[in-house]
């Protein structure tokens, strides 16, 4: 497996990580993904990337894929009136990632990311490319990587 920029960085915060690879050569959504990597959804997080409406500020959330981000919740835990989720079109732009690859480590900028509270183990998130993901302890990301616990979901 090719390195991506997302393995790189948790090589240099020296956090251990399991990478895997999956078939990518279809669309798949989050479900399909945590089945193809042979993982619980709750235990497989999605990376959505969101702006403030007044000043454009982008803002990382990580949520497990059979959740739903509550804008509002999203938007107190960043210190935000309101947010509002990133246009696809200027994700690559501001990210350095495509849609269905989106790592919340190794992107162009580092932005506050925010990460669902959870007392797992291990949670899988992207490897910084389709067809790729890293499990990884939530804790160490907290830890070494500047991440905010966060209530996130929609109830």
């Amino acid at each position: 497996m090719k390195k991506t920029n997302a393995m790189r960085m948790l090589e240099d915060l020296q956090i251990h990580y399991e990478a895997i690879e999956y078939d990518a050569k279809t669309e798949v959504d989050g479900q399909v993904i945590a089945h193809l990597v042979k993982e619980d959804p709750k235990h497989v997080y999605k990376t959505l990337v969101t702006q403030g409406v007044k000043d454009h500020s982008h803002f990382v959330f990580c949520i497990p894929v059979d959740g739903h981000l509550d804008l509002k919740k999203a938007a107190k835990a960043a210190g935000e009136k309101k947010l509002e989720m990133l246009e696809m079109k200027k994700l690559r732009a501001v990210t350095g990632y495509t849609r269905g690859g989106v790592s919340p480590l190794g992107m162009k900028k580092d932005f506050p990311t925010f990460l669902q509270e959870t007392q797992e183990e291990k949670i899988c998130i992207s490897g910084g490319k389709k067809g790729s993901q890293i499990k990884v302890n939530p804790k160490e990301l907290i830890e070494k990587c500047d991440f905010t616990w966060a209530d996130l979901l929609k109830e």
